[in-house]
């Protein structure tokens, strides 16, 4: 059974990055000059928004984070942005050798992006800087990870939330092969429809609803215990020992999908921390990640608890 320890803490590992967002028209093809507006500096990196999210959005289970960042501005003001959504920063480390990690994202009028990352610190995030944090990882209920760090960082932290008896959630992005030793250590992997096709060795396009169950069988034979499909607007669709679910997406105007998959595995981490059957979880995410939709930016859309329960009482339930 997928499932954690009620009540404990959330820890996760992974990149902290600021993000420079332009809206756009649509977004530029090869070698052309597109003209943009509303350009902003937004904290963000799929570590510190998934921190960000579950944060924001858990009622009583502490959240911190393991990351690295430069000896710059960026780091102050991503530092000061976790620790205003409840985060505890005293893990994030300093280094010299690297800046803080930027990301470049154009936004286009329907809410799609295209983004381009330059990882700086992230990368010098070691398997010795989280096995100085081993204890950390044995009083966690769920540890949360993705791959915008070094990979034999990440399966290093998988061992060790293994060993402690957190449940571990795998975001395997950005999108890249995988090792089967690896996803045999992952409790729970979360990817969307193009990581899911690599994975799984297919061409990467849009995933109907109804391959979901036989792609997240072939996912699952590669080693993870279960498997959640992130499907967009299709919803998303689970398969684990307790059983398999497709939970629909909540109908939104989108105006940019920075984070939402972000935001839907905090808010995923947090209701399993509490304790919520898989269903229930699932549909809880989904609603996060679709209020986040409707906001610009990575921290700055990801939504309060109490937006995610508000939204929620408004939906029919299905």
């Amino acid at each position: 059974k997928i499932g954690a320890m009620p009540d404990g803490a959330i820890i996760v590992t992974g990149s902290l990055n600021m993000d420079f967002v332009v809206q756009v028209e649509r977004l530029p093809a090869p070698g052309e000059t597109a003209r943009g507006s509303n350009f902003q500096t937004i904290p963000g990196g799929k570590g510190a928004n998934q921190a960000c999210a579950a944060a924001r959005l858990a009622r009583s289970n502490p959240v911190s984070m393991i990351g690295r960042v430069g000896y710059d501005a960026f780091a102050d003001h991503l530092r000061a942005s976790l620790a205003a959504a409840g985060v505890d920063t005293s893990r994030i480390h300093g280094c010299r050798r690297a800046p803080t990690g930027v990301a470049l994202i154009w936004v286009d009028r329907t809410g799609q992006n295209s983004i381009v990352i330059a990882p700086g610190a992230n990368d010098e995030l070691a398997p010795a800087d989280l096995e100085t944090e081993r204890q950390a990882f044995v009083s966690a209920a769920c540890a949360l990870f993705q791959l915008e760090t070094p990979l034999e960082t990440v399966a290093a932290g998988l061992r060790l939330a293994r060993a402690g008896g957190a449940l571990s959630i795998l975001d395997p992005a950005p999108a890249r092969p995988l090792p089967g030793d690896v996803l045999a250590l992952v409790d729970l992997v979360t990817p969307n429809e193009t990581e899911a096709c690599l994975l799984a060795g297919r061409e990467p396009g849009r995933i109907r609803a109804a391959e979901a169950p036989g792609l997240a069988a072939a996912l699952r034979q590669r080693g993870p215990r279960a498997v959640v499909l992130k499907l967009g607007d299709q919803g998303c669709y689970y398969s684990g020992p307790e059983g398999e679910w497709h939970a629909p997406a909540f109908q939104v105007q989108a105006i940019d999908a920075t984070a939402a998959g972000d935001t839907f595995n905090g808010a995923l981490a947090v209701a399993l921390a509490e304790g919520r059957p898989v269903p229930e979880a699932l549909r809880f995410a989904n609603a996060a990640a679709a209020l986040s939709v409707t906001r610009l930016g990575a921290q700055a859309s990801i939504p309060a608890r109490e937006e995610a329960e508000q939204f929620l009482r408004q939906q029919p339930q299905c």
